[in-house]
């Protein structure tokens, strides 16, 4: 048990390592996969595992998927780019994906924060009993 507690403690120190201004720098996470290539840990997998772990929360973080029912123009995602930056004080990219399922409107995802503004999720609420 304490292998494993010090692999995330590891983990972490990595992680430190791989920000630059509070954002994840891909130079930094390949020298640090480099360095563990040629001086691997005591528990490899356990490490690259949390490393993996903490790497991709922080990307999500940092990415809002916009999903729409209808059509979406790229004004409209720049403006919620903007709005999401300004809340969230860091960068913030959004990327479009269609989804029919939600009928009309947005379903926004950053990191584990979830927007919704869809006729799917307004009828979903009406037909639950109370």
């Amino acid at each position: 048990m304490r292998a494993s507690k010090q692999s995330q403690q590891f983990a972490r120190a990595l992680f430190r390592l791989s920000l630059a201004d509070g954002q994840v720098s891909a130079e930094r996470v390949s020298a640090v996969l480099a360095h563990l290539a040629h001086q691997p840990p005591r528990q490899p997998l356990t490490v690259l595992r949390n490393y993996q772990r903490l790497i991709t929360t922080q990307l999500a973080k940092n990415s809002a998927l916009v999903e729409h029912g209808g059509a979406i123009d790229d004004g409209l995602l720049r403006s919620l780019e903007a709005a999401f930056t300004r809340k969230y004080q860091r960068p913030v990219a959004a990327s479009a994906r269609p989804n029919p399922a939600l009928i009309a409107g947005l379903r926004i995802r950053i990191g584990d924060d979830l927007y919704e503004s869809s006729i799917a999720s307004q009828l979903a609420a009406l037909s639950v009993p109370v």
